[in-house]
């Protein structure tokens, strides 16, 4: 029989509604705050889904289906996910059709991934959407910005992208790139950080 959630670790319709709209406003969010909270109880929650993704492999169509529990929204068609993956969130990823996740990606998406149809993810890719004060007496702040991949985009393995970051349709970033800034469409991006390395005919 298939394993629940605890209700320990179930957030309400409106916990989700809170988090999401603090995290989709892009405001700073102070450290502690009730929010705050609520983001630490969804990473618990994640982690709850994850664990048990990686620990036990039955079908890809099982994998898709914890996928649409731990993201609570459907998932279209032809998405495939290698294991293991993890999320600190999960309630804030959104993948469109046909969209490819290798194994080893990490994704932080509490200021929310976008990943267009078509699009490739590689080995060990590290998404992230938030960011810290720099001031040390407020560095527990949390400044959230998303990523938006395109359609057809490819993300080359052991790619690192950082918050508030776009990626046009049908670009490249080479494995082990650090994108800091926005990639043009049909272009090719690598290095740390990623430079634009030449455009796609």
């Amino acid at each position: 029989m298939k394993e629940k959630l605890p209700d320990s670790l179930r957030l309400t319709e409106e916990q989700v509604k809170t988090l999401l709209a603090a995290m989709d406003s892009g405001e700073e969010m102070t450290g502690g705050n009730d929010v705050h909270q609520i983001m630490h109880a969804s990473s618990a929650r994640a982690m709850w889904y994850t664990s048990r993704m990686n620990a036990a492999f039955n079908s890809m169509e099982d994998t898709v289906a914890q996928f649409a529990e731990l993201t609570m929204r459907p998932v279209p068609e032809g998405l495939s996910i290698f294991l293991p993956f993890t999320t600190d969130c999960g309630l804030n990823t959104h993948v469109g059709r046909n969209v490819f996740i290798n194994a080893g990606c990490r994704f932080q998406d509490q200021g929310g991934i976008y990943i267009g149809d078509g699009t490739l993810i590689g080995h060990n890719v590290v998404i992230a959407t938030l960011n810290h004060d720099l001031d040390p007496a407020k560095r527990a702040n949390l400044i959230p910005a998303p990523v938006r991949l395109g359609k057809d985009v490819w993300v080359g393995s052991n790619a690192t992208i950082l918050a508030g970051v776009t990626i046009g349709d049908g670009a490249v970033v080479a494995a082990g790139a650090v994108v800091t800034k926005d990639v043009p469409p049909r272009t090719v991006v690598g290095g740390v950080p990623a430079k634009v390395i030449k455009t796609i005919g």
